[in-house]
């Protein structure tokens, strides 16, 4: 009966009729899904301690559920951590896609992107990312494959719509600019070049950004950040 309402993606999850940041008041009547409460569970417990020390013992007893009930769904951790990461992967791009359309400008996209991404990594144990690369590299790959196809099109795109706005310089090469964002958002993820008691994750990646941003941008495109921070045009 579940996957009447629930479609599978290829790893086996259902959409959620709540999702980690929302849910529609008029679907509140359908049926309870077991996979949306188990990864949910996970998720409140790998943002908070990381994927190495939570363990299957520790979801089963946050949720209150015995742990052949979370097995009956998820082989082992690394198909449940594959699962999360899937999920999240598909959060944000809904998410993102949705601001790019609201957005009235170029800046103003990757400005609320960037808010975006920040607050959700500020939420999330800085660990989480070198746990993932280390001891789950399938959930690494689905991260990288995020970055790899949805996020470089989608920083390219904006550099290109930046361009044609007069926002961004023309002479810029789009494509190394776009490879050099990524791997500015990734380095800050590194707790080895930012170790959480010494950095705030989020005033790391706005940093990061404002630094790309005054590189790439031109005269018009500078007088447009300045308004967004609300100071005066130097």
């Amino acid at each position: 009966m579940i996957a009447e309402y629930y479609p599978k993606n290829q790893y086996g999850n259902y959409f959620c009729a709540q999702s980690f940041h929302s849910f529609a008041p008029e679907i509140m009547n359908i049926p309870f899904n077991p996979q949306c409460r188990i990864l949910e569970g996970a998720h409140k417990l790998f943002s908070r301690f990381g994927l190495k020390s939570v363990t299957m013992d520790d979801i089963a007893r946050d949720l209150g559920v015995s742990k052949k009930t979370i097995y009956q769904l998820y082989a082992d951790k690394n198909k449940l951590v594959c699962a999360y990461m899937e999920r999240e992967r598909e959060e944000h791009t809904k998410t993102i896609e949705e601001i790019g359309k609201a957005s009235k400008n170029a800046i103003e996209e990757i400005i609320l992107t960037m808010q975006f991404m920040s607050k959700t990594f500020n939420r999330i144990n800085p660990n989480l990312f070198y746990d993932m690369q280390k001891y789950h590299p399938e959930s690494w790959a689905i991260f990288r494959e995020f970055k790899e196809k949805f996020m470089t099109q989608l920083v390219i795109q904006n550099i290109e719509k930046g361009k044609a706005e007069g926002l961004y310089r023309s002479d810029i090469n789009t494509k190394i600019m776009a490879r050099f964002r990524l791997e500015q958002v990734e380095m800050a993820m590194n707790p080895s070049i930012f170790p959480a008691d010494k950095y705030n994750h989020t005033e790391v990646q706005m940093q990061l950004l404002d630094h790309f941003m005054h590189g790439i941008c031109t005269i018009k495109g500078h007088k447009l950040i300045n308004k967004y921070k609300e100071i005066d045009d130097e």
